[in-house]
């Protein structure tokens, strides 16, 4: 460095305050990314318990009216008070099974709170695919930036700032509308 020190290229500090809102940009759709895969995880295992619960209640429905239908079936018009009382019981519980508004346990219910899981994971690994496109253009925009720092090519620093607009786009998408823009 022939008599250069401590002189900066004004350009330069136009590239590192680039790389620093790259930065803070990168920070925000990571940050946004995993919370968006953390929510999706969740909802999956939500959804996922909700159809378990929902099987066993169809287990027990069909079992129910199987046993019911049975001992209806064996024991036709013989049967007496309290075989006909049991029967009923079991009727009514394989009803019950079906639906349970009051306690949100019946098949019905069950099936559409899994429906409702189903629906936020697919909406948050929308939002987290996004998040992760932005990651991606902004680490790339930073390289860029950076390189352009070395080889002085005003075209790095501009290519630069484009894949910034691009990575802050992808994470407005991400965070307003993850539905919008299905590019997988």
């Amino acid at each position: 460095m022939s008599g250069g020190h401590g002189h900066v290229d004004p350009s330069n500090k136009g590239v590192a305050l680039l790389i620093s809102v790259l930065a803070l940009v990168l920070a925000f759709s990571e940050t946004l990314g995993k919370s968006a895969q953390t929510e999706a995880l969740n909802a999956n295992i939500e959804a996922n318990n909700l159809w378990a619960f929902f099987q066993a209640k169809t287990i027990r429905q069909t079992t129910v009216r199987a046993v019911a239908e049975s001992l209806e079936a064996a024991l036709g018009n013989k049967a007496g008070e309290l075989a006909k009382s049991r029967i009923q019981k079991w009727k009514e519980a394989a009803d019950r099974y079906q639906s349970e508004p009051e306690t949100g346990e019946g098949r019905k219910e069950l099936a559409d709170r899994a429906k409702k899981a189903e629906a936020r994971r697919d909406l948050r690994l929308a939002a987290y695919h996004h998040y992760e496109l932005a990651s991606g253009a902004v680490q790339i925009a930073i390289v860029l930036a950076s390189a352009s720092i070395i080889t002085t090519m005003i075209a790095l620093t501009w290519t630069s700032g484009l894949l910034g607009v691009v990575g802050v786009a992808f994470c407005l998408i991400g965070f307003f509308a993850p539905n919008s823009v299905h590019l997988f």
